[in-house]
């Protein structure tokens, strides 16, 4: 017989689930662990990123599981491709990559959570859960070493030389005018600078690439030289 709190229980519709990976053996592993859970349900698969996005478009997933290495595009790329579609998709990331920079751009990507696939199956179903949650899930075991990658690549280590020059000017508060007049560029030229450093810093105002330019020092070494000319 069904007790209140198990009829209410199978009222309650499984989330639906994607696998997008190229290896037959992978995917066939993580339906029959997602089969031993009953508030997930797998729904369909794929073995390429074109392939996950029509599987995704057709099939309306509560959550897909991307592999980064499969042929074609290629998950990152795919990533980029369903966030423009589908933004609100939950994601979850399962790579045989652990390396640091590639965490990092798969959740500039749009990732929701990362894994590799070394984890403990209990791991990944906890990871699901997580990210339909509404949290973002980084595998534990891999936090330090983001952390430390994080403390070694400054925020403005991809900047030109010409980009920290005009963002050092913007922090001391130049308009895009007196700055073109001081480097005898056009004002054109610096607002594609502009452009430019937003874009790598991920600032959308003028005020947070100022606190970025602050909270690295840049105005530090800008004064310093300043003192050593004079």
């Amino acid at each position: 017989m069904n007790t209140p709190d198990s009829d209410a229980f199978a009222m309650q519709s499984a989330a639906k689930v994607v696998i997008a990976d190229d290896h037959v053996i992978m995917r066939q592993g993580l339906r029959a662990l997602l089969e031993r859970e009953p508030d997930l349900d797998w729904v369909g698969e794929a073995g390429t990123a074109e392939e996950a996005l029509r599987v995704v478009e057709r099939l309306k997933p509560d959550i897909l599981i991307l592999d980064l290495g499969m042929p074609g595009i290629g998950g990152m790329a795919g990533l980029e491709r369903l966030r423009g579609r589908h933004p609100d998709l939950p994601v979850l990331v399962l790579s045989m990559e652990d390396r640091p920079e590639i965490v990092r751009d798969a959740f500039a990507a749009g990732a929701n959570g990362y894994l590799v696939k070394t984890a403990a199956d209990q791991e990944l179903v906890q990871a699901i859960r997580a990210i339909l949650a509404g949290a973002t899930y980084l595998q534990p075991s891999m936090g330090a070493a983001l952390a430390r990658a994080q403390r070694q690549v400054g925020p403005l280590d991809d900047l030109s030389d010409r980009e920290r020059q005009v963002l050092s000017m913007l922090a001391l508060g130049l308009t895009n005018q007196e700055i073109a007049d001081e480097l005898v560029v056009s004002p054109r030229t610096v607002e594609s600078h502009r452009a430019h450093i937003m874009t790598k810093l991920r600032a959308s105002t003028r005020a947070e690439m100022v606190r970025v330019a602050l909270q690295a020092g840049l105005l530090d070494s800008v004064r310093t030289g300043d003192a050593e000319a004079g």
